[in-house]
Formats: C-alpha cells, sequence, structure tokens
C-alpha cells in the first residue's frame, strides 16, 4: 500500500511551528509560567501572529498593506525580544548585587553594538530621511532588521552568562530562566548562522544560468527550513521544561511572589 501525502516542507512545517506555539502558550497560561514571563508570553504570541499573519494575509491583500502590518509586528517583536533578555536575566542573577548587573549589561551591550556594527552594511543616510511613506517602511526594515540581529546577540551572550555564572544565583541547571535561555540562544544561533550563511553565498555567487538561480533557490530554501527546524526545537524544548516545575533547591531560592 503506497501513501501519498500532498504537503509542502513549508506546508509541514508552518503547521508543527504554529502548534507549537499554541502549546507553548496554553502552557505558560496554564502552569503559570506568564505570570512570572509576562514578556517572554507575549513574544511567543507575537510570533504565532506573525506566522499565522504570512498565512492568512499574503496574496490575499495588497502586497503594500500586508507589508507595513508585518514589519510594524516585527519591530514590536524586536522591542519585546530585548525586554525578554532582561526579564529572564532578571530572574536569574535576582541574587546578583547591583554592581554585578550594571558590569553585565554594560559589557553584554558594548559587545553586542560591536558585533551589530561590524556586521553591516548600514543603509546610506540619505535613504533614511524624508517623509515618503517609502522612507518609513526602509526604517521598519533596518530597525526591524538590526534590531533582531542586536537580540540574537544578546541572547547568545545570555546563555553564556547563565552557564558561567547561573549556579551562584538562581539560574542553575533546569532552572526555568536558564532553560529558557538555552532555547532563546540555539534560535539565535540559528539566524545568525543563516544571516552568515546566506551574506557568504550572496557575496560570492555569480548567476549565469536559470539552472544556476534553481539552484541558489533551492539551496536558501534548505537553509530556512534548517533554521524553522532548530526554532521548532525550541519550542518543544520550552514546552518540556515549562510544563515541569523547577528544581526544589531553586524554589527555595526564589521569595514568595517573585
Amino acid at each position: 500500500m503506497h501513501f501519498h501525502f500532498d504537503f509542502s516542507a513549508n506546508q509541514i512545517l508552518w503547521t508543527l511551528t504554529f502548534a507549537a506555539e499554541l502549546v507553548l502558550l496554553v502552557v505558560l497560561l496554564g502552569r503559570d509560567r506568564a505570570r512570572r514571563y509576562p514578556w517572554f508570553t507575549l513574544k511567543i504570541a507575537l510570533l504565532a501572529l506573525l506566522l499565522l499573519i504570512s498565512r492568512l494575509l499574503v496574496n490575499r491583500m495588497a502586497a503594500v498593506t500586508v507589508g507595513i502590518v508585518f514589519l510594524t509586528l516585527s519591530c514590536i517583536a524586536t522591542l519585546v525580544s530585548w525586554i525578554v533578555v532582561a526579564e529572564v536575566a532578571r530572574r536569574g542573577f535576582a541574587g546578583a548585587s547591583r554592581r554585578s548587573w550594571l558590569i553585565a549589561a554594560i559589557a553584554a551591550l558594548v559587545i553586542a553594538g560591536i558585533a551589530l556594527w561590524l556586521w553591516g552594511p548600514w543603509p546610506a543616510w540619505k535613504t533614511l530621511t524624508g517623509a515618503s511613506r517609502l522612507v518609513a517602511i526602509r526604517c521598519m526594515q533596518m530597525f526591524a532588521d538590526k534590531g533582531s540581529m542586536l537580540a540574537n546577540v544578546l541572547e547568545v551572550e545570555l546563555a553564556i552568562l547563565f552557564a558561567l555564572f547561573g549556579r551562584r544565583y538562581r539560574g542553575g541547571w533546569r532552572s526555568h530562566p536558564h532553560m529558557i535561555a538555552i532555547g532563546l540562544s540555539a534560535a539565535a544561533l540559528s539566524q545568525i548562522a543563516v544571516r552568515v550563511i546566506w551574506r557568504s553565498l550572496a557575496s560570492h555567487t555569480v548567476i549565469r544560468s536559470q539552472a544556476e538561480y534553481l539552484r541558489i533557490v533551492t539551496l536558501r530554501e534548505r537553509i530556512y527550513h534548517a533554521n524553522d527546524v532548530v526554532y521548532l526545537c525550541a519550542l518543544v524544548w520550552w514546552i518540556a521544561w515549562l510544563w515541569l516545575d523547577e528544581p526544589a533547591a531553586a524554589n527555595r531560592q526564589i521569595a514568595p511572589g517573585a
């Protein structure tokens, strides 16, 4: 007997990812994790909304309208991603002194800022000035792109800090902040890798034929599919660990109502 499933890889990944985001939201709300991580919950809800928009509105509304809606939500999601880093760090390093917090925050921001500046390319200033709709869209695109890159670097740095200093405070192994940080860093590293690989391909590939163009398009789809799989794994990771309670040692360190 032969089975035939008329589903593409895009459809399968979209369905699994959207379902996992909904399950994660149920876990966050049902297990009362949303009260402790409201910004992380909001981030997952925004990502689920963006995924839904990509399926429901594309090719059904004017491209400009869909682009503006998508960019607006992307910019909001970028801002929320920055706050999520601070939220998880605050929960995981609640026992750190104000001086340690300040030093770590400044060092992380400086390193992330340097990485963002060196990454480039940055658009010309004249393309970002003016009062036209096109200029506004370009500014939103730049903010969403550079802002998400900054968030990715900060998320990787957060995971490194947990690995180095988490046990001294409340971010030991199997604590919820540490588990959230691991998922964030895995997804962030995957997105950074996609940027690096695609930039390298774009700068070293010269398309001379239709076959070469199709090869690049196929390779691009595979790279983005791999990135989607990593994000899906991060969602499953969060679902599993946030469903479980933190170890008793970690719970004893958390003050009531924290």
